[in-house]
């Protein structure tokens, strides 16, 4: 049976290469030809979308060298989690339009280090005009995969998470169905609250593969459903017709052994198929660090291992779309001829 064509997403951007969101990371994802990038959103104290990965910045800014915002450091539960650090949401625009992105993981890639310092965190909005401009400028249709992060931590604060990002979206013109748009979030009530809104988008709900959804621990506590039910045949079930698809950790779907060997794919793609669902996978990545054991090579973490083995399982498993860190490698693999 013929299908589309498997999405290459930038994860982030092209963090392989620059640091993660950061405005070089998006152009040269861009510019080496991904489908989409990813951007993450959280929210800064006067309700600006921000593009970060975490709401906690201390890893991925120069915050903590800034004596100006020493007091700002602090600890609290996001999520389930005690985290300590500098937030997004006690900062304003004005002030985290002035820190500068840096690699996250600087000891496997040193290279995308050496840009630390250089550039500033960017908006959602920012995001949203370059890609569009990129399209215009490549002729070719590019999309944006929207990843909406802690939507009941920051709902909980008092944000109108889903006017916010209804706003931007409808400010932007990204809602009308111009450009591919897909909104994704580890927690399905945000989808829903903006599905509801009436914003044009492929919505797609993110899982873990352990765990259990933020929202669903928050309305039923110890009976929310886990990561792992949604992706069996009944939990699927219960998603058609709410979403258009899932995305997965790729060991979700490799499903390694404890020697780290894989054999056969897990069933969930299949599984997900058959009720007419669209599967992703994240994340893509050549580093040793990140590959199975049965594909790793030498014991350098930062090397680059066969992860083109690993990534022809994930492709020969049917995955509809693939989130990549190393754009061109993702774009010459995933586009090219594998087989």
């Amino acid at each position: 049976m013929s299908r589309r064509r498997a999405l290459v997403i930038g994860h982030r951007g092209a963090p392989g290469y620059r640091p993660e969101h950061s405005r070089s990371s998006y152009d040269l994802a861009l510019a080496l030809g991904v489908d989409a990038v990813e951007p993450d959103i959280v929210v800064s104290r006067d309700g600006v979308l921000v593009v970060r990965h975490d709401t906690e910045i201390g890893a991925t800014t120069d915050v903590a060298d800034r004596p100006e915002y020493a007091d700002r450091h602090t600890t609290k539960n996001v999520d389930g989690r005690e985290l300590s650090g500098w937030f997004v949401e006690d900062f304003t625009w004005e002030e985290l339009a002035t820190l500068r992105c840096r690699e996250r993981l600087p000891q496997l890639r040193s290279v995308s280090a050496t840009f630390d310092g250089e550039q500033p965190i960017l908006r959602l909005r920012d995001v949203l005009d370059l890609v569009a401009q990129a399209a215009l400028d490549q002729g070719r249709e590019i999309g944006v995969v929207l990843e909406i992060k802690h939507a009941t931590y920051l709902t909980g604060l008092g944000f109108d998470y889903a006017g916010l990002i209804t706003a931007e979206l409808h400010a932007s013109g990204w809602d009308a169905g111009r450009w591919p748009l897909t909104i994704e979030s580890f927690e399905s009530g945000i989808l829903m609250r903006l599905r509801e809104r009436g914003v044009r988008a492929v919505y797609i709900y993110l899982l873990e593969a352990a765990g259990a959804p933020a929202d669903l621990i928050a309305a039923r506590g110890a009976a929310a459903p886990t990561y792992g039910s949604l992706m069996t045949p009944t939990g699927l079930d219960g998603l058609v017709g709410r979403v258009d698809g899932i995305s997965i950790d790729k060991r979700s779907i490799l499903a390694p052994d404890r020697r780290g060997r894989v054999d056969a794919p897990a069933s969930v793609v299949a599984d997900a198929h058959a009720r007419g669902l669209r599967v992703y996978t994240w994340t893509c990545r050549p580093e040793n660090n990140f590959l199975v054991g049965q594909f790793r090579r030498g014991r350098d973490r930062a090397a680059f291992g066969d992860y083109e083995a690993e990534w022809r399982f994930l492709k020969d498993s049917g995955v509809d779309g693939f989130f990549v860190d190393h754009a061109d490698l993702g774009v010459a693999f995933f586009h090219g001829s594998h087989d």
